[in-house]
């Protein structure tokens, strides 16, 4: 029993973890900039496909760093049509977020078949692997250095994402114009704050965030990619984001929540457990995460709503006396 435990939870096991919580990580934290600004981005699934095949394509025939940077365009480009179906069209965000996900879905299969003769995987390429960054001293510290050694660099902007996210949420104008835009939008046009541009900019940063969470799933261990590699990691990212009410430290926490989900269906695998039964933890814990953020919301617009009706009486003025 102890070693099933130690098999499960062990130092190798939290590597495992950081590993699988990074493209999700990457796609939420992206996810979390458009949702503060009260725009729903389900498009995050293609737009991280898209940046997988863009990272492997582009980094097979430059080197992987090169990979990121197409990855990261890729991922911008739909990001772009994305904002204009919405914005510009004014089309329902969720009908846009599932077209994006098809035309990614259909645009890779297209291009495997075009480039390389197979709609279903590109050959792996060595060139378009993510060199692991070697700590020195640091990676023999027990534990820690298991968990942070050979990591790629997706890995550490990852978690640096995280911070930052904050800082450019509390710290700067743009995040307070997006906290507005996402409060009160109305309030925000006439306080003068450019709407369209906030919320233009926040799709931009979400798509090109998507974009090089892919270039992680397809780089950091197999270099190579497949047409539904994904795997709704997108949509998990969402649930994640959700969740975490796209506040920085509660999205982390609900990425690693996904992450340990992901790593440890993996680890039973390992250990004989049906394969099936195995893989279908991680969504499972999103769909009870899910219900969990519905119930979450519901109670804060509830408490909010209550809030607005006590600070009405208040302001009301008191009837005339007889």
């Amino acid at each position: 029993m102890m070693d099933v435990l130690a098999q499960l939870f062990g130092a190798a096991t939290l590597a495992v973890i950081l590993l699988k919580v990074t493209p999700i990580l990457l796609a939420a934290i992206g996810g979390s900039f458009t949702q503060t600004g009260n725009v729903l981005n389900i498009g995050l699934e293609g737009m991280m496909l898209i940046g997988a095949f863009a990272a492997v394509t582009v980094g097979s025939l430059t080197n992987p760093y090169v990979g990121i940077l197409a990855a990261f365009a890729a991922g911008a480009v739909l990001a772009v049509i994305f904002a204009v179906a919405s914005l510009n069209f004014k089309a329902d965000v969720i009908v846009v977020g599932i077209g994006i996900n098809l035309l990614a879905a259909g645009l890779v299969v297209l291009l495997l078949t075009v480039l390389y003769g197979n709609a279903g995987a590109t050959p792996p390429s060595v060139k378009a692997h993510l060199p692991k960054i070697d700590l020195g001293v640091v990676g023999d510290i027990p534990v820690l250095g298991t968990l942070l050694n050979d990591q790629t660099i997706l890995v550490w902007i990852a978690l640096l994402a995280v911070p930052a996210y904050a800082f450019v949420l509390y710290r700067t104008p743009y995040g307070v114009h997006l906290r507005a835009v996402g409060e009160d939008e109305p309030a925000a046009l006439a306080a003068g704050i450019n709407v369209f541009r906030v919320k233009f900019l926040s799709i931009l940063i979400s798509g090109a965030f998507a974009g090089i969470a892919g270039a992680q799933l397809a780089m950091a261990t197999v270099g190579t990619f497949t047409s539904g590699m994904t795997a709704s990691r997108g949509f998990i990212a969402v649930a994640a984001l959700t969740f975490g009410l796209a506040r920085p430290y509660r999205t982390l926490i609900a990425c690693l929540i996904f992450g340990v989900a992901e790593a440890l269906a993996d680890q039973l695998g390992l250990l004989g457990v049906n394969s099936s039964l195995s893989l279908t933890l991680p969504y499972i814990i999103t769909i009870v995460a899910l219900v969990f953020a519905s119930i979450r919301i519901r109670a804060a617009l509830k408490a909010r709503t209550k809030r607005a009706l006590q600070a009405a009486d208040a302001a009301a003025p008191a009837p005339a006396a007889a």
